[in-house]
């Protein structure tokens, strides 16, 4: 466990599902303008009070950086979605840190293009209790797992403004493909061995499109990496960025 950064650092920053868990600013957007959704107290009906959404017109870093994403406006309801300022802080913060190597950033996300599509209307905001997913933050508080999907279009930007090179973006399964996961399914033994049973089901949730092979992509930002890293040597989808 880490308290803070390195002041330098050289070689892999792996990150896996950690951009997903930063906290994010939610957005609504509607006929009448931009807003920021936060938290606030409401009566609960028994003489209490619970927790509820309240919005304000978004300002600051928030709108601006909103408005450059040029949401959809609906002429009727709202477009809800996420604004991740503290993932591009952090990757910053590594680029001040990394002399030379590669950060390896594994996540579910879209680009841009996708992420923000007026399909998507009511975000990607979900919960985790107990391994059991909902849409709720006010359940539970400070049990759930709160996570949203991470806009990597927004990611690689934040880390070549920084000065990072961005060296791939792919699917979970084409990396894994790239990097050899089947030659090392292979070295588990025999395939009517239990050992090689469970390893085989678990590239298979690992790779297969309708598990976690598509749902989770990895982007690649780095400095003085003078080859191409074999993870991305095929299927690379830094164009869709």
């Amino acid at each position: 466990w880490l308290d803070e950064l390195p002041g330098c650092f050289r070689g892999a920053v792996v990150a896996n599902e950690v951009l997903d868990v930063m906290p994010v600013h939610l957005l609504a957007s509607r006929a009448e303008g931009l807003f920021e959704r936060g938290v606030g107290l409401a009566d609960d009906g028994a003489g209490g009070r619970r927790l509820c959404w309240a919005d304000v017109p978004a300002a600051g870093a928030v709108c601006e950086a909103a408005q450059a994403l040029a949401l959809p406006a609906p002429a009727s309801g709202e477009y809800v979605t996420e604004l991740n300022l503290a993932g591009g802080a952090w990757v910053a913060a590594w680029a001040e840190r990394l002399e030379c190597g590669a950060m390896l950033l594994i996540d579910y996300g879209y680009p841009r293009a996708e992420y923000y599509l007026p399909s998507r209307s009511g975000g990607t905001l979900l919960c985790y209790y107990r391994h059991h997913a909902h849409g709720d933050p006010f359940l539970w508080p400070g049990l759930n797992d709160i996570t949203a999907f991470v806009d990597f279009t927004a990611v690689a930007e934040a880390g070549f403004a920084a000065g990072l090179d961005v060296l791939g973006y792919t699917s979970q399964a084409h990396f894994l493909f790239n990097c050899g996961v089947l030659d090392c399914l292979a070295r588990r033994g025999p395939q009517e061995s239990a050992d090689y049973i469970r390893a085989a089901r678990a590239v298979q949730r690992l790779t297969a499109p309708q598990e976690m092979g598509e749902l989770f992509k990895v982007l690649a930002l780095g400095r003085g990496m003078a080859e191409p890293l074999q993870g991305f040597a095929r299927g690379d989808r830094l164009h869709t960025l």
